[in-house]
């Protein structure tokens, strides 16, 4: 799947479910429960996600394919703060392409 997905989206995300459907392809992701930048010394409580994201990808084999996205939200237990990684550190520190990184901070802010 790494090599129909968007570059580096697996190291962020698992893959949950999948579905076809006569024409549709629907691909089910959830964000991973891994610390955002800046809090990996700090206890965080992972408090579920945010409202699923639909993102139409490019076609697979004459297939429409659709990205159900989950992105994860964390408590900082310390303070109560809620936290969620920033896509502005991830696209400059890993594989994910800059495109990738503003694609996604667009679409699921």
């Amino acid at each position: 799947m790494s090599l129909l997905l968007p570059e580096g989206l697996l190291e962020y995300f698992d893959l949950v479910k999948v579905e076809k459907e006569k024409e549709d392809l629907s691909l089910y992701l959830e964000e991973k429960n891994m610390a955002p930048t800046g809090y990996e010394n700090i206890k965080l409580e992972s408090k579920g996600f945010f409202e699923q994201a639909a993102v139409q990808d490019f076609p697979i084999r004459h297939y429409r394919v659709m990205l159900y996205i989950k992105r994860r939200r964390w408590q900082v237990i310390e303070t109560g703060e809620i936290v969620k990684r920033d896509w502005d550190l991830v696209q400059k520190g890993t594989r994910i392409t800059k495109e990738f990184g503003a694609f996604l901070k667009g679409i699921l802010g």
